[in-house]
């Protein structure tokens, strides 16, 4: 029997613990490896074999959407599953409009994450009952959303750059984590601030809170 492959990503190293030891109880599922935050999930995605990423949202450095852009970009066969304690309506439109085939909350029951991860690989796109009303609202929305919103505007790049910057990166920080320079960094944050009339980190802190790119 082929196995499913799957990479974890959390910065928990307890829940980390705990998925694996959940899935291994699976015959058609193989925790290949785990990874701590975004970047991690974004170089492993690309030196491993791998079928389903279950990817956290809120990590320290690269968060999950924005690994979830990169890795989209790049391995766009490879299924990626947000799991999260985030029930929020951005956050699930907001995967899901990366490339994401599933959102599953934390609080789900074991049997649920197996079933996610079966479906997902197979094509199909799975929701934990809880956001599915939030998802059927943001679509049926989307296009009243997608004219109003300045944040629609900005490129998946200056979407990454607009999460880091509100987590207090400084340019170079975000240069050595994106690796691109300096330059680019700023030019992209000149256009952040201007596609979105923002002055001020304080104003794009608030924003990103608003967007649920930060916990409030």
């Amino acid at each position: 029997m082929d196995k499913i492959r799957v990479l974890i990503v959390d910065d928990h190293a307890m829940f980390r613990e705990g998925v694996r030891a959940l899935l291994e109880k699976t015959l058609d599922i193989q925790v290949i490896d785990e990874a701590v935050d975004g970047r991690d999930a974004v170089q492993k995605a690309k030196q491993l074999e791998l079928d389903v990423i279950l990817m956290d949202i809120a990590m320290p450095g690269l968060g999950g959407l924005e690994a979830t852009l990169e890795i989209k970009s790049a391995l766009p066969k490879i299924k990626i599953l947000a799991l999260t304690q985030y029930d929020d309506r951005e956050y699930v439109f907001r995967f899901l409009k990366a490339g994401a085939s599933g959102y599953v909350l934390k609080k789900a029951a074991g049997h649920e994450l197996v079933s996610a991860i079966r479906a997902v690989y197979g094509g199909g796109l799975f929701l934990h009952p809880d956001v599915t009303p939030a998802v059927i609202h943001s679509f049926l929305q989307k296009e009243e959303v997608f004219s109003q919103d300045p944040y629609e505007l900005l490129s998946d790049r200056e979407k990454q750059i607009l999460k880091l910057i509100a987590e207090g990166m400084s340019n170079k920080q975000i240069a050595e984590l994106l690796c691109i320079s300096v330059k680019t960094v700023m030019g992209h944050r000149s256009h952040v601030m201007e596609k979105l009339n923002l002055h001020s980190r304080t104003e794009l802190v608030k924003f990103a809170i608003r967007k649920g790119l930060l916990p409030s």
